[in-house]
């Protein structure tokens, strides 16, 4: 889970696990695989050092690295 912050400054914790895809447009707007979209404080590349993290502390990372995906992100 990571914790963000909504344009408001409404903080709240996202699974994730559940995003899709982060974009610049120029707001950081996070797709989650349910089609729902989030637009967020943080910067894009903020947001993929957090899920990135999130990765490695349960363990996903590695095997996304491993079966040769995510490598950059």
């Amino acid at each position: 889970m990571i914790e963000l912050r909504r344009l408001n400054n409404e903080t709240f914790t996202l699974n994730a696990l559940m995003i899709e895809q982060v974009q610049a447009f120029p707001d950081t707007t996070i797709t989650l695989l349910n089609g729902k979209k989030v637009v967020v404080k943080e910067k894009e590349q903020t947001v993929i050092e957090m899920a990135t993290d999130f990765y490695n502390k349960i363990g996903l990372q590695q095997s996304l690295n491993k079966a040769g995906e995510g490598k950059d992100e």
